[in-house]
């Protein structure tokens, strides 16, 4: 289970939190960017921001509640604005998976690479042991950044993403046992 009670965490490029009503604008814009629409694998064909703010004060604040889903605002540290999502899910006894995405206006910062820093860092204090990831096989971005963060990639299969297509996904995994 996630413990919402280690948010916020930050470290020198990055701040991992929950999300709130005022990132939902941003949110739209970063889904609307290409790279993430092919990539992300998002659950939901388009969003808007009554819709995000929807999830955010329903579904996503239930999951982080309950523990079982943490859909994780990734924010610029010196200005907290909205910079990608982190997102935490399929959780198993001791273990869940990690994806995540960054926003185009703060590619090439090296946020996606601080978020999974921090995203793993929460699921440590978490209790869990271990994390896993999918991923594109040509999403190389998502893949240096995986195996930079420690991850060891695996096989390629089959398998739903979350946005529920039928997709080859390369498999990571990455222990994370204090």
């Amino acid at each position: 289970m996630l413990d919402s009670r280690f948010l916020p965490l930050r470290n020198d490029r990055a701040v991992l939190r929950a999300m709130r009503p005022d990132d939902a604008s941003a949110y739209v814009s970063g889904t609307a960017d290409p790279t993430v629409r092919r990539y992300a694998h998002l659950p939901e064909p388009e969003y808007t921001e009554a819709s995000v703010t929807d999830l955010i004060e329903g579904v996503i604040r239930d999951g982080l509640e309950r523990g079982d889903l943490a859909v994780l605002t990734v924010a610029h540290p010196a200005t907290d604005a909205f910079a990608g999502s982190l997102v935490l899910f399929g959780g198993q006894q001791d273990s869940v998976e990690v994806g995540f995405w960054v926003h185009p206006d703060h590619r090439g910062e090296g946020v996606a690479r601080a978020a999974l820093g921090l995203g793993i860092e929460f699921a440590r204090r978490s209790g869990l042991v271990r994390l896993t990831a999918r991923t594109l096989p040509e999403n190389q971005a998502s893949q240096r950044v995986l195996e930079q963060a420690g991850f060891v990639k695996g096989g390629t299969t089959r398998d739903l993403a979350p946005s529920g297509q039928e997709v080859s996904l390369v498999h990571y995994l990455r222990d994370i046992a204090p």
